[in-house]
Order: structure tokens, then C-alpha cells, then sequence
């Protein structure tokens, strides 16, 4: 009869566990030594060898002939315990056995000396799910136990054991298991299966299984019918989208074309895609991109690897980190949603739709979604009055009857002003400079025109405001610094910096209402 391949290919020595050093050595070197523990408590997420550590453990303290600390699998107890024959190795389920009644006959069972094994071993799977009075029941004996009793207890939460049953047992943690090894092992098992397996497909395989080698054989098992087994029959099993369309939603997302999104959603739909799983590749995607933004020095460490280089930049330039970080929880809240919706592709189109139009978002999301678009307007609006390079002006005229070094007052003064349209484009230039050095409420107060203008006078930069708060922003030590830092780089030469107050301009108020307009968020009449 077939056997699953997680089945036929579960390790039977320390050496053959993947991934879990920390753990094999620290048991082999036990029981080598002879020095071991009455009680063991496996902990980790699912698949990662806990169960096959405990019962290779088991076969070790009865082996009749251990090699290095690890059972020979062939003498008769090792064959014994792996066919089941030996009743002094008991595996329990404690989901299903969870009461105090199996605890209390496990317990008066437990103490008789073992009839064909040297140690009576009870491994206790899922031991989180036993209730409070059958871990009651299970203390006593795991803390004075019989010289030829050993537990090994397993979980995948051990944060729902007892304090009391935590402190009598020696902890091991297990990882989750990198991907890179748990392609090298879908490589050996598909070879000896006589499988031909991509190197794309095992690492594709390893990626979903998320540190599960449990879950990578099983997924590969699944994938048994095609030869060879590539990434497009991985993505057909699993009911993904790959890469390249992922790739191809995110970039309707980042450019906010909703039908384009909605269009491919309702083609990989109908391939049979699942959709929250779709959704996952998107967000995973998005991660990625954000990682890449905000710690591009570990990024490549920290990424899933489903996407190169070129792909999450491309995405990134057409973003910014608030979207992206918007994007990953709309996309988580759908995904939660899906699990109490009727209709998950609804649910899945109206979640596209929130990622390409930040403004049918909820709450407080839609307003930071419209203060996000004014920021990215006023920044392309900066960038776009940035003066441009020109030939520095020509000196002045010398009247005639003036000496060259005897210029009139009123002459030296109009060479030491620059025109007026070059004193009133530098200062916009200088905002577009200070956009991403200074906080969104100083930069709001300083683009202004109704509190703030400036100009150039000779070498100094004349910033004239019209009210006590904005001349105490203006002339915070660090705005001041950044400003003059600004307006020095623009104008090629050091300027010299100062706040003054003035009058408020008559039309400053008539300003400052045709920006709101111009933003759309009131109308005026």
C-alpha cells in the first residue's frame, strides 16, 4: 500500500533531522554520555521533527547497539518500537486523550518496569490540550518518577503548559527550518523517488511550507503526477498566482488602475486561483518592497525571495512606504474578513479597490490616504517651480560720469538684489529642498504664503513672516540651519539668513482660500 512521502521519509537517526543542530547534538551528546533527563518538553511550530526527534530518542535509550548516540535501527528493539510492536513505548495524543481519566491510567500503568525495552517511554503529542486536572494528575509522577519511566511531552503552544509541569522538564526549541534546507531535502527525497524536481520548484515548494518540512513533502507528494515537476505545477497545486502576476497586480495597485486590477483578479479567478491566497502573494510582495525601502542594507536577508531586484524597485518607484504600509493592512483585514464573508471574491475585489483608491478606505485611513495625496501634490508642485540653471546676471550699467568703483547707492543696491523673478522662484526651490529634512506641520507652516515669504537681499536671505508663531518656527535652530543649507546650495554662494516680521499681504488670505480650492477640499462661492 502507498505511503505518504512525509511518511515514508520521516528521519529515523538524529544525523537525518534537518535543521534542528542545536537540538540532535545537545540529545546524542546525552545519550552517549548516559546522562539523561525524566522528562523532556519539545516545543516548536508544526513540522519541524519534534514527534520524530521524540520517538528517535525513544529507539536511542533502548537500543541494544547505539551508534553515537543514535539508534542502529536494526536490532530488535529499534525494529520493535518502529513497527509498534513494543507496548513499553507509548505515544499518546493528548487532543484526543485529554482527560484526567487517561492521565490517572497512564499514571498507575506508567509505574511497572518495562517488559521488552530497557526504558517504558511515553511521548505525549499536543501535551497544551490536557486539562488543568489532568495535568494535575500528570505532576506527581513527572516529579518523583520511576528510574525506568521517561516522558517526552511535545507543543506547539507552550505558553498554554503550567509553570509547575514546565519547571520539572528539559526544554528544547525548535526552529523553523530555513528554506534552503528544506530544498536540499526535497532534492534527495524527489532523486531516490526518481523524480525530477527544478531547483525553482524545490525552493518554491520550500518557501510555501513556511519552515515545515512536513508541509514541503506533503505539497511535493501532491505535485507526484507531472514530470518534471517545475514552479507552474507548484503554482497549480496550490492554487497561486506566481510571481509574475502578482508582480503584474501590484503594479495596477501602485498606479491606481482599479479596472486593470479587477481584470487580472477575475482571470486568475477563473484559472481556479484561490483568492486569499492571492492575496497573500500580494501582501508577501508588498513586504518585500517595503523592506526595501526602509532597511535596504538588510533587505536581501530579510525578504522572501519570490522577486528580483528589478521587480521590487520598479514596484517602489511608483509608491511611497505610507502606501505600502496602508496596502499590507488592508490586505491583512481582508484576508480576516474572508473567514466570516459569503462571497470571498467580493470580499477580494472590494480590498483591490481600497489599495487602488486610498479614499473608500474607512475611518481614519481615508483621511490619511487624501493628507498623503496633498503631500505628494505640493511636492511635485515644488519640484516643478525649481528655478533653472541660467547664466549668473550681467553687472550693472555704470552711469556715465560715475567712476567704475563709484556706484550710486541706489545702483549698488539693484546690483546686490537679484530680479524679481528670480527672488520669488528660490524660495519655492528652497521648500522643494526641505520637503524630507523637516516635519510635515513645520513644512505646511513654511509653504504658507499668507504667514511666510522670502527673498534675497545681497547675500542674505530675507524670510519675512507675518505672526509671532511662524517667526518661532522659522527661527528654530534646526529649520534655520536646514533652510540656509538649502538656500546656499541653490544660489552657489553662502547666504546669511533672517526672520523679520511684516505686514500681512492683502491677498493673502484670497491665497491661502484658492489653495484650498485647488486641492479640492472646498469649494468657495
Amino acid at each position: 500500500m502507498y505511503q505518504a512521502l512525509y511518511r515514508t521519509w520521516r528521519p529515523r537517526t538524529f544525523d537525518e533531522v534537518v535543521g534542528q543542530p542545536h537540538v540532535t547534538k545537545a540529545l546524542k551528546s546525552q545519550v552517549e554520555a548516559g546522562r539523561l533527563a525524566h522528562a523532556y518538553l519539545f516545543i516548536g511550530t508544526r513540522g519541524t521533527g519534534k514527534t520524530s526527534c521524540a520517538k528517535i530518542l525513544a529507539k536511542a535509550v533502548n537500543c541494544h547497539a547505539p551508534q553515537s548516540g543514535n539508534p542502529c535501527n536494526s536490532c530488535p528493539a529499534c525494529l520493535g518500537i518502529d513497527s509498534g510492536s513494543i507496548l513499553d513505548v507509548v505515544e499518546m495524543d493528548a487532543a484526543s486523550n485529554n482527560g484526567v481519566d487517561h492521565v490517572r491510567a497512564l499514571r498507575d500503568e506508567a509505574v511497572y518496569t518495562p517488559a521488552a525495552a530497557a526504558k517504558r517511554v511515553y511521548i505525549i503529542d499536543e501535551v497544551h490540550m490536557l486539562s488543568t486536572a489532568a495535568f494535575n494528575a500528570l505532576l506527581k509522577i513527572l516529579e518523583e518518577p520511576p528510574a525506568h519511566l521517561l516522558f517526552i511531552l511535545a507543543t506547539t503552544e507552550a505558553h498554554k503548559i503550567p509553570a509547575t509541569i514546565l519547571s520539572r522538564c528539559q526544554r528544547f526549541s525548535f526552529k523553523r527550518i530555513p528554506a534552503g534546507e528544506i530544498a536540499g531535502r526535497l532534492r534527495l527525497v524527489a532523486e531516490r523517488e526518481g523524480l525530477t524536481l527544478t531547483e525553482e520548484a524545490a525552493l518554491l515548494l520550500a518557501r510555501l511550507a513556511d519552515g515545515s518540512a512536513r508541509d514541503a513533502l506533503a505539497l511535493l507528494d501532491q505535485c507526484t503526477y507531472a514530470d518534471p515537476i517545475d514552479s507552474d505545477v507548484v503554482l497549480a497545486v496550490a492554487g497561486l498566482a506566481g510571481g509574475l502576476n502578482t508582480a503584474r497586480l501590484m503594479t495596477a495597485v501602485a498606479k491606481r488602475r482599479s479596472g486593470e486590477a479587477l481584470s487580472l483578479l477575475n482571470a486568475l479567478y477563473s484559472d481556479g486561483k484561490d483568492v486569499a491566497a492571492m492575496l497573500g502573494e500580494l501582501g508577501t510582495l508588498i513586504r518585500d518592497v517595503l523592506l526595501l525601502k526602509i532597511a535596504p542594507e538588510n533587505a536581501a536577508a530579510l525578504q522572501s525571495g519570490g522577486w528580483d531586484g528589478e521587480t521590487l524597485r520598479a514596484v517602489l518607484e511608483n509608491t511611497t512606504p505610507e502606501r505600502l504600509l496602508y496596502c499590507l493592512n488592508t490586505i491583512n483585514a481582508a484576508r480576516s474578513e474572508m473567514g466570516r464573508s459569503a462571497d470571498r471574491k467580493l470580499t477580494a475585489e472590494l480590498c483591490l479597490l481600497r489599495l487602488c483608491d486610498e479614499t473608500l478606505a474607512d475611518g481614519a485611513d481615508a483621511l490619511l490616504a487624501r493628507i498623503s495625496r496633498l503631500e505628494t501634490g505640493m511636492a511635485a508642485s515644488a519640484e516643478s517651480r525649481m528655478p533653472p540653471l541660467s547664466a549668473p546676471p550681467a553687472e550693472p550699467t555704470v552711469p556715465a560720469g560715475a567712476a567704475p568703483d563709484e556706484k550710486p547707492e541706489p545702483a549698488r543696491a539693484e546690483a546686490e538684489r537679484p530680479s524679481g523673478t528670480a527672488a520669488q522662484s528660490i524660495y519655492p526651490a528652497i521648500l522643494g529642498a526641505l520637503q524630507d529634512k523637516i516635519s510635515v506641520s513645520d513644512y505646511t507652516i513654511l509653504d504658507d504664503p499668507a504667514r511666510i515669504r522670502g527673498e534675497i537681499v545681497g547675500s542674505s536671505l530675507i524670510l519675512t513672516v507675518e505672526d509671532p508663531f511662524t517667526k518661532h518656527i522659522a527661527e528654530r535652530a534646526d529649520i534655520l540651519a536646514e533652510i540656509k543649507a538649502a538656500a546656499s546650495a541653490i544660489a552657489g554662494s553662502t547666504l546669511a539668513v533672517k526672520v523679520r516680521e511684516g505686514e500681512k499681504p492683502a491677498t493673502a488670505g484670497a491665497d491661502k482660500l484658492d489653495a484650498l480650492g485647488r486641492f479640492g477640499v472646498t469649494t468657495f462661492k
